[in-house]
């Protein structure tokens, strides 16, 4: 049997500190011609989404944050912080990018950033 296995190497950036992301806000990371959002939930978790909605390309970034979600301020899609799907009987996800914390510093992973 032959398997493919597509590996992405890990390519840590750090982006600021956990103050530079409001509580259940965002903050816009351009990378390229991609932008990404980085959410930061009540409880301080942090999640980064593309700014992209899958519905009709709504800015999540400028969304409501609330219960590991962000809803889209276009068409109220809601989208899942930790795995980029839609929620509910919508369908279609964004990308999700690896963040990680490192006493106040937070990195986003570009390694899967094409």
């Amino acid at each position: 049997m032959n398997m493919h296995t597509k590996i992405a190497a890990e390519k840590w950036v750090k982006i600021g500190t956990m103050d530079d992301i409001p509580r259940q806000g965002s903050r816009c990371i351009s990378l390229g011609e991609k932008t990404v959002a980085v959410f930061r939930t009540v409880d301080d978790q942090v999640f980064a989404l593309e700014d992209k909605c899958p519905h009709k390309n709504g800015p999540l970034s400028q969304g409501i944050v609330h219960d590991g979600c962000v809803t889209c301020p276009l068409h109220n899609w809601v989208i899942s912080l930790a795995t980029g799907e839609a929620q509910g009987a919508d369908k279609g996800a964004t990308a999700a990018y690896g963040i990680r914390i490192e006493n106040d510093a937070v990195f986003l992973d570009i390694g899967t950033l094409v």
